[in-house]
């Protein structure tokens, strides 16, 4: 086993490596297979050769992030770890460089994983993007954060925010109240995401002339919408059929983004998910790309990475076993 000492000429810049928190240096530990021991200004780093490199490159990449400004915390110790472990590199400048400015008076949006970054890059890339993955990895936040960048650069002249109205299992016109009572329940996880990034009073102008529009999926029938930055969420709750709809109605100088999560589909078992769907017929379409989420890339709570992955495992063996069953029943006699 050997070993390797790092040194540092102020304490609080070794904290700030690991910003502060125990719990990543255990992370670390965990993930390398080594042993880590950090003390005043000093940090001892056992385990295997290569092991030891990769950390002492973690910590590289970190000392340069900070002395470019930027500030370490839990999500870019965690994306830097993850980097390492995945291709040995662990370039946060890049991360960064991602970044997402929707207002002046709200703080940018940046990636926090590898694969929100491939998914911002694609959105910049393409015309039409999918966002295919868990609850959770910022498939619409990040769509959302896109959009309001688009409009406050000109880029496009409108935003337009569709979701399908099928979670309750109920139809529209049996639900109470006027129509902005009926699909606001529906729609409400949008309207969250776009307060995080706008202030309220400039959010409700936009929403008066028309330039932000939330509605029901089934509402964009008809339409043609040009110059326009469009976003499909909770898309696995789309038919075949709304979805075939719902990319037609791109026009000249605009953009779409369609999120959802396949495990979640709250159609009836007669319908097939659009979303589903899609990927067999457009996967290959220059234009068009398909950005894949795990659990790898949740920004929530930690448990909510081990609660995917769990249920992951368990409908695996499930389809295991399934399998094993048919095929240990006997022929059919003919």
């Amino acid at each position: 086993m050997a070993s390797h000492l790092l040194q540092f000429d102020d304490p609080r810049e070794l904290c700030a490596l690991y910003a502060d928190d125990l719990r990543n240096l255990e992370r670390l530990e965990e993930a390398l297979s080594i042993h880590v021991v950090a003390r005043d200004n000093w940090m001892k780093i056992e385990g295997e050769e290569k092991k030891i490199e990769q950390a002492l490159h973690l910590f590289e990449e970190l000392r340069n992030a900070r002395e470019n400004g930027i500030q370490i915390r839990k999500h870019e110790f965690n994306y830097a770890l993850q980097s390492i472990c995945r291709d040995g590199t662990a370039n946060l400048r890049k991360m960064f460089s991602s970044k997402i400015e929707v207002s002046p008076r709200k703080r940018p949006v940046a990636p926090k994983t590898h694969g929100q970054q491939l998914y911002v890059e694609a959105i910049r890339t393409h015309d039409i993007v999918f966002g295919i993955g868990p609850a959770g990895t910022g498939k619409t936040y990040l769509a959302m954060a896109t959009a309001v960048s688009a409009l406050k650069e000109d880029r496009v002249s409108r935003i337009i925010l569709a979701r399908p109205a099928v979670e309750a299992g109920e139809s529209l016109g049996y639900l109470p109240g006027t129509y902005e009572e009926k699909v606001s329940p529906y729609l409400r996880p949008l309207y969250d995401a776009l307060y995080d990034m706008m202030p309220v009073d400039e959010i409700q102008q936009h929403m008066e002339r028309g330039v932000i529009e939330i509605a029901p999926l089934a509402f964009m029938r008809g339409r043609t919408l040009n110059n326009s930055f469009v976003i499909l969420d909770e898309a696995q709750n789309s038919t075949a059929e709304q979805m075939l709809m719902f990319l037609t109605r791109l026009g000249f100088d605009a953009q779409c983004v369609i999120t959802g999560d396949v495990t979640q589909v709250d159609l009836p078992s007669s319908k097939r998910s659009g979303l589903i769907e899609v990927q067999e017929v457009l996967h290959d379409v220059p234009g068009i790309a398909f950005c894949y989420f795990s659990e790898k890339d949740v920004v929530r709570h930690e448990l909510v990475q081990q609660i995917i992955r769990r249920y992951e495992e368990y409908r695996n063996r499930g389809q295991q076993e399934l399998k094993l069953q048919t095929a240990s029943r006997p022929a059919a006699k003919p």
